[in-house]
């Protein structure tokens, strides 16, 4: 059991930024800092989608709503390559079988990219980049710490992992109220364009639609 750890703080780290996972997973294991690395993250191609990918996120994902879309595309994602992620992992050791390891990072994935989602929507209620921003550079600084800290302390990073996985959860609770405000407005606003739309329909030029046209010439 002993890259259980591992599977978990990965699987965490993947429900926020998956390919900052697979990259410095592949980074660390190419650069033989790390003996618990599969080969297949290793490979040069994977290397380079998942620093283009990253690079992708990285922007996408410090700006107001765009990194909501982008969570909202990553819902499926995000959990498949924890749990592949995982997997690889006790494939490696052999220390834990593949299924239930793709089981623990696949769940544990789903719920920090849930908390990661929900706080972005959160976020987005103000919609200035400022603070989105910094809290897309805190996530990215926060991966990178507790993926490289795991490969060398797994047990140290796993506690930290699930402290956070905990702390956001109970942040997500505490934001709910906030956040289906921010949805409520948002269909209420899509309403109003909606109607504003229907009310003014096709109709004379220069004249309004539903407005008496004057009257024409005798005959």
């Amino acid at each position: 059991m002993s890259v259980l750890p591992l599977v978990f703080t990965s699987g965490w780290a993947s429900g926020i930024n998956a390919y900052a996972v697979v990259l410095l997973l592949g980074l660390f294991g190419a650069a033989g800092l790390s003996d618990e690395v599969p080969a297949s993250l290793q490979r040069t191609d994977v290397l380079v989608v998942a620093g283009v990918l990253f690079l992708c996120e990285a922007v996408a994902d410090k700006i107001p709503y765009v990194d909501s879309l982008w969570d909202a595309v990553h819902t499926v994602i995000r959990p498949v390559a924890g749990a592949v992620v995982g997997a690889l992992l006790a494939g490696q050791s052999g220390s834990l079988p593949d299924l239930a390891a793709g089981a623990i990072g696949g769940s544990t994935a789903l719920a920090s990219h849930a908390v990661k989602a929900g706080t972005r929507m959160a976020v987005n209620t103000s919609p200035e980049p400022v603070t989105n921003i910094a809290v897309s550079t805190a996530e990215d600084l926060g991966v990178a710490c507790i993926v490289t800290l795991a490969l060398f302390h797994p047990l140290a990073a796993a506690v930290i992992a699930a402290v956070l996985l905990a702390a956001g959860l109970a942040l997500l609770v505490f934001l709910w109220a906030r956040i289906r405000r921010f949805l409520r407005r948002r269909a209420q606003r899509r309403e109003e364009k909606r109607l504003a739309g229907s009310r003014s329909g096709p109709g004379r030029p220069g004249t309004a639609a539903g407005a008496p046209r004057a009257p024409g010439p005798p005959r």
